[in-house]
Order: structure tokens, then sequence, then C-alpha cells
């Protein structure tokens, strides 16, 4: 089966590497798939470019201008909304015309436009759609936080919070995707979920509730015959906290309640706390983020993705404060790879850990204070943790996550997308 793949890069950001991912999965199982991007950073022959760097940056261009007038010019929101009106002509590309199937993954920021969408589905091809966020199901945002506006049946986003009072930008972009998905062609889009908290908020939508929606986790590399975790000499009586985030200072990563929790445990907890040391690693924009860490702590910057694994080996917990997330993958890698999780239950944490049997989670709240509490109390427990959690959570993330069993759950998508057709 020939498959295409759409996603805007192949190595920036956890829909890339998911996506990449996916592409070598199928290819492993015998299938001739393709990632084409607009960014591509790797050097693999599977791996194509939709168009020039000019070509590229034109619809981009277009799509920022028209939400930057339409949002007062206000800057702080411009990349938090995407409106779709504006995109390459990817169905032009022989691959895609070639392919038997279309899978769109983060296609945003003048990638595709919902009427090249269109132009896909009337091809007739199958087309699935990795959901890694909720503008699938939103007017414009990628996260609606306390907003409730798009869940049905009344949803219909007609004041968005990112937007000035009075602006119909989402109204019209929440209605164009409305009259997409309904399908006028007979051809209705297959939309994949990658945790049950995401689908959950999907079927609660003005969009996606009569939709085709499917639950398929990211795929990650896991060996199953491994089960590592290195302690080096000079911590023997040490434990590592591993945390890491392509930017670490970026607000939904909650790296303020992070360093609230190492405060509780210094004051509250001392011997523990001089036996722990903070990994960090990730893009930092204000250096001043780190200052508020109160253990031992080193920040490794930016790393090389093949530098991942060595840095969970080499740790013992990994921690998220996330204030949502659709599916972590810190913590798989972190549980593959020889990592307790401990995580603010606050999206698609839960399809990963099982409470106190693979890992810890910590009650949300709307409290930061009472989720760093809630975070400094799992850090304890994973550092009291038996073997035992370890094991299971090592067969845990394998039976859940390796890279044949999600890739044979979308061809299984695939092909009855293709009989049904």
């Amino acid at each position: 089966m020939k498959i295409a793949i759409i996603n805007k890069s192949d190595s920036t950001g956890g829909a890339a590497v998911v996506s990449l991912r996916l592409t070598q999965a199928l290819r492993n199982l015998g299938h001739d798939a393709r990632l084409i991007v607009t960014e591509k950073l790797t050097d693999y022959p599977y791996v194509t470019e939709a168009a020039s760097k000019t070509g590229v940056k034109i619809p981009f261009l277009a799509e920022r201008l028209k939400i930057f007038l339409a949002n007062g010019h206000n800057r702080a929101t411009l990349f938090q909304l995407d409106t779709a009106s504006d995109g390459l002509p990817i169905h032009r590309l022989p691959f895609v015309q070639e392919a038997d199937a279309i899978c769109l993954n983060w296609v945003n920021q003048g990638m595709l436009s919902l009427k090249e969408i269109g132009k896909l589905l009337d091809s007739g091809k199958p087309v699935v759609w990795t959901m890694h966020d909720m503008w699938c199901m939103t007017g414009i945002c990628h996260h609606a936080g306390s907003c409730t506006s798009y869940k049905s049946p009344a949803g219909l986003c007609r004041e968005c919070p990112l937007m000035p009072t009075g602006s119909r930008l989402a109204l019209k972009t929440l209605l164009r995707k409305k009259k997409l998905y309904e399908g006028k062609t007979g051809n209705r889009i297959h939309f994949v979920c990658v945790s049950n908290w995401l689908a959950g908020l999907a079927k609660s939508s003005t969009l996606l509730y009569d939709q085709d929606v499917s639950v398929i986790p990211n795929a990650f590399p896991i060996d199953r015959n491994t089960e590592t975790n290195i302690q080096d000499e000079e911590r023997k009586d040490k434990k590592r906290i591993v945390f890491g985030a392509a930017r670490l200072d970026d607000p939904v990563k909650g790296l303020s309640v992070l360093a609230e929790a190492t405060k509780i445990l210094a004051d509250k907890h001392p011997a523990i706390a001089q036996r722990l040391e903070l990994i960090t690693f990730g893009g930092v924009k204000n250096p001043d983020s780190l200052n508020g860490i109160t253990i031992a702590h080193k920040h490794l910057g930016k790393v090389d993705p093949s530098a991942i694994r060595s840095i969970y080996e080499s740790g013992d917990i990994v921690v998220s404060t996330s204030e949502w997330e659709t599916l972590p993958g810190t913590l798989i890698e972190g549980q593959a790879w020889g990592c307790i999780p401990v995580a603010l239950d606050h999206g698609g944490q839960s399809d990963i850990i099982d409470h106190l049997q693979t890992g810890y989670l910590a009650p949300y709240s709307n409290d930061a204070q009472k989720n760093a509490t809630a975070i400094a109390e799992g850090i304890i427990w994973a550092f009291q943790a038996p073997v035992e959690v370890r094991t299971a959570m090592h067969k845990s993330v394998c039976d859940r996550f390796s890279e044949e069993s999600v890739a044979k759950r979308y061809l299984e998508i695939f092909n009855k997308s293709i009989r049904d057709s």
C-alpha cells in the first residue's frame, strides 16, 4: 500500500517525531509510506519537501497577516491560532496522487488550507487525520483551556477569548470546518485521537460528536528485551529526576510548578531532597525561569534526539507538570528506558500511567501550589517505589506503544476505509 503522511516537519515538535516514527514503522511492515513536510531536517529519502522555501513562506505569511489584522495586532496570540485560510497544493504532488491512503497530522501554519483538505477528500482516497491537539474540534485555537464554546450542541465559538470582542474569525472558521467534515462528496475524514482524554473532548464537540473517531496512541521505539537503569558510581545514594521539553519554560509545561515542588521537598523532606538531582533538557527562552529550583540541578540545554535515551537510562524518575498534554511522549520514553513517571493527571497521562502500579498520577488543580504539593508527593512515592514498579511499567509501555502495534492499527483503518469506499 502507498501511504502519504503529511506533517509540517520531520523533527521539530512532538507531532513531527511521531509522524516520522509512524512512517518508518509502516515501511518496516512492507508498505511504501512517505512523509511530506514543509520543513525537512533529516536526510531520509522517504521524507519529501512539499514546496520550495519561498513557496512555503507565501501561505504561511498570508495566514499570519490575516490573523494579525483580525486579532487587533496582538503578537501574543499570533501563533496560538490557526485558520487554515491558506496552504499548499499538496494534491498535485505525484506521490499524493499515487497514494492509496492519506494520513494528515499537524498541518497548520500555512501548510494545508481547509479548501485543500477538501480537494484531498474529493480524490476519493481514504483520509485519516491524527489529532495531536484540539484544533480539529475548535474554531481556531489548539487548546481551548477553560473555554467550552466548541462543545455541542450549540458550540459555535462566537466569542473567542483569544480574539477581540466582536471578532467573527473563530465562528467563520468553525463553520468552514463543519462544511468540510460533512463530506459533500460522501468521503469523510476518519479522525484519530492519540489519547482517550482527547477523544472524550472530541465526542463532546459540535464538530466531531458525530464523526468517525478512533483512539490510537503515538508510536515509540521500544525494545521489549531491554529494561535499563544505569547507576554510576558517584551517585549510589542519589536518584535523578528527568524533565525535558522542546521549550522548558513554555507556560504550558509548568516549570514553575516543578520548581515549587523542589522547594517543598527541600523544606519539608530535606533528607530526601539531598539525595535528588534534577536533570533538565530543552530550550529555554528565559534563563531566569530555572532559578527557583532548590535541589541539585544540571541543565543540558538542547540535546540531539539520539542522546535522549541515554539521559533517561541514567535517570530514575521522569516528571511532567504540564497543564495539559494529549499524550506526553516524555512519560512513555521515560518508562521505556527505566524512569518511573510522575505527572499531573490532566490529559492523556492516564493512558500511560496506572496510578501506583506503573507510576504516579497527581490530582490536577487550578491552584498551582496544590499541583506543586501533589508533584512533590509523587516524587517521594517514586523515590521509594519497589523494583516491581519498573518491571510493570516496562511491560505496560511495550504492550501499548510499540511501533509495530501502532502501525498495524493504522493499517486496519486504511484497509477498512478502502473496502468501504
